[in-house]
């Protein structure tokens, strides 16, 4: 069997962001808004910000290639379909036309270029059955999803375009922004003195500013949610229409989905809404992504996962499994998403299984040889990738240690590597016309050693990477067998810029023997008619569980929606108006996995 762990094990660049709002070149790594297709035997990522495509031929392992510098690297939402015997590719900017490239060899090319003849953003083209080409953009807390049918020869529009969806926080939780969708839209009163002051601030008065772009400005204001990152999929006569919500610097951006039985629409809601939502564990978010059918009949979405610490847009790739159940509802498993996956080679019967290997590093004692103010040796084990340990030097000699506490039977270890507030002139030109930037060319390297012992003093090597040139910052180490060791020791750290190491996450996973943690007594209130509040109950005569996952769905078998937490009281601000839901509670330890009892919620 093979495995991986998300977010996906590949190289991420760094960017040098223009932050015209610090003033300031902001630097951290990213790639995000996936398109993954499968084409002649291999499967293909294009994400944003890359300057590349990575590849695979099992999704596990993945490579990545440079693309040609005259394709649109530097616009964002790359959009990547297979129509014939081609390979057709566009990405976004604002106010200017944009081209499409096609090609027969997405690795060497060469791309035709086809004018274009209108701007858009997040772009998705969709071939149907009979032949016919449709197109699906929009991103803004305004204006809706658009759609529109493609001249298959010119690329140019066909008639007019239709809006198709809406945001409607409102009704949909999960649409809100904030975290755990913690914001409805401001009133025009608040939008206006949200405005006026804005102006003051900047000593500027209205009658200076163009008229178009005060909408633009007071659309700041409004904590209306993006409506954006279109993707389109059909099976069996329906039309599912993805789109992306909430923001993606928050930890609840994800993917809705509308269904039609026509390419234009009318679309209406999936009963089973949001299709992709992670909002807790280690690494949350799984928005503006695509969705894909394997060489095995199974179903795949890859969408964007957040961090949003040095940058807004620093993010990164997950990748999930979903299906089309009995009734054609599209649902995704994202119940353990960050933990490791296993990948069948065969037709998956049952998503839904539960992970075979559990978390075992979750709040265990770490030491370090040193460590930054406030960047602590703990944090690599409190699963929040927004925090992590520094050490107070970039020397060869610093190290991190992690206790298991015990021996264990251990089938694999994810390094995430972090970068804190790096300050070092840009090593090339600013360029883009949507977010100012510099992407890192030169190939730049991560490099350590990792060491298991079971006494702490006796230690073997579990992995040797200090010459390796690679730059792996989410690396994932799998032992299938098992190796038994209690502790695990990384060193020799080197990563790019000579910077001071950083750990976000040194998580290990496996087996421990022990009892199941007992079934959560816990209690539900419907707050309002989007949200819920958890309440779960301790008993101090049993062990406390490491975590929950609270389960929800709007049938009993249909328990779709999940939020993993390590906090007894959580807020659920994912529900639609009006819908009733099954809940479930299910406890997890370092032994396995409870579930809970089924409550229903009106």
């Amino acid at each position: 069997m093979k495995y991986y762990c998300n977010p996906v094990n590949i190289n991420y660049r760094y960017q040098f962001n223009a932050d015209q709002r610090k003033n300031k070149i902001s630097i951290c790594r990213e790639a995000a808004d996936p398109s993954m297709i499968y084409f002649k035997g291999k499967y293909y990522i294009f994400a944003s910000m890359t300057l590349g495509v990575w590849v695979s031929r099992d999704l596990v392992e993945w490579e990545n290639h440079r693309l040609p510098a005259e394709l649109p690297l530097y616009d964002y939402a790359p959009d990547v379909r297979v129509m014939g015997d081609y390979v057709y590719f566009c990405a976004s900017k604002r106010g200017e036309n944009c081209d499409r490239y096609r090609t027969k060899d997405v690795l060497n090319g060469p791309y035709e270029k086809i004018p274009g003849t209108f701007d858009y953003w997040d772009p998705n083209l969709f071939v149907d059955d009979d032949g016919r080409v449709y197109f699906y953009w929009g991103c803004s807390n305004e204006t809706p999803i658009w759609g529109v049918e493609l001249d298959p020869e010119t690329m140019e529009p066909k008639g007019e375009k239709r809006e198709l969806i809406f945001g409607n926080p409102e009704k949909f939780g999960y649409e809100r922004i904030g975290e755990n969708n913690s914001k409805l839209p401001k009133s025009q009163e608040e939008i206006e003195q949200a405005f006026q002051y804005f102006i003051k601030m900047q000593h500027t008065p209205v009658e200076q500013i163009p008229a178009q772009y005060i909408p633009l400005i007071k659309g700041m204001f409004t904590d209306k949610p993006y409506i954006e990152g279109a993707w389109m999929d059909k099976h069996q006569g329906k039309y599912y229409l993805q789109y992306a919500f909430a923001g993606t610097q928050y930890n609840t951006y994800g993917d809705g989905v509308y269904v039609s039985d026509s390419p234009l629409g009318e679309f209406h809601p999936a009963k089973n809404n949001p299709y992709s939502y992670q909002p807790g564990g280690f690494m949350p978010g799984a928005g503006h992504g695509s969705t894909m059918e394997d060489t095995r009949g199974n179903l795949w979405h890859a969408a964007t996962m957040r961090i949003s610490v040095n940058h807004d847009f620093e993010r990164r790739v997950g990748m999930w499994k979903a299906a089309y159940d009995k009734d054609g509802e599209l649902c995704c498993n994202q119940r353990y998403g960050d933990w490791p996956i296993a990948v069948s080679e065969e037709k998956e019967q049952d998503i839904w299984e539960n992970p075979k290997w559990m978390l075992l590093s979750y709040k265990k004692e770490v030491t370090a040889s040193s460590f930054a103010e406030g960047k602590l040796p703990e944090l690599v084990c409190n699963e929040n990738v927004q925090n992590w340990w520094q050490a107070a030097t970039p020397n060869p000699d610093e190290w991190l240690m992690l206790d298991l506490g015990k021996e264990m039977d251990v089938r694999a270890i994810q390094i995430n590597f972090a970068d804190d507030e790096i300050s070092i002139p840009v090593p090339g030109e600013i360029r883009g016309t949507t977010q100012a930037r510099y992407i890192e060319e030169s190939e730049v390297v991560t490099r350590y050693l990792l060491e298991g012992s079971v006494d702490g003093e006796n230690f073997f090597v579990i992995e040797d990477k200090r010459d390796v040139t690679t730059d792996l910052s989410h690396d994932f180490l799998l032992r299938e067998n098992g190796i038994a060791l209690r502790y695990v020791k990384i060193s020799q750290m080197s990563v790019p810029y000579e910077q001071k190491p950083c750990i976000s996450g040194l998580r290990v996973f496996g087996n421990s023997r022990g009892e199941l943690p007992e079934q959560a007594d816990y209690q539900v209130e419907r707050s309002s008619g989007i949200d819920m509040k958890l309440t779960i109950f301790e008993d101090d005569s049993v062990d406390t569980p490491v975590g929950y996952n609270i389960l929800w769905g709007h049938k009993k078998d249909k328990l779709y929606h999940s939020y993993l937490t390590y906090e007894r009281n959580q807020r659920v601000g994912a529900l639609v108006e009006g819908q009733s839901y099954y809940v479930r509670v299910d406890t997890f330890n370092e032994h396995g996995i409870t579930e809970g009892k089924l409550t229903f919620v009106e």
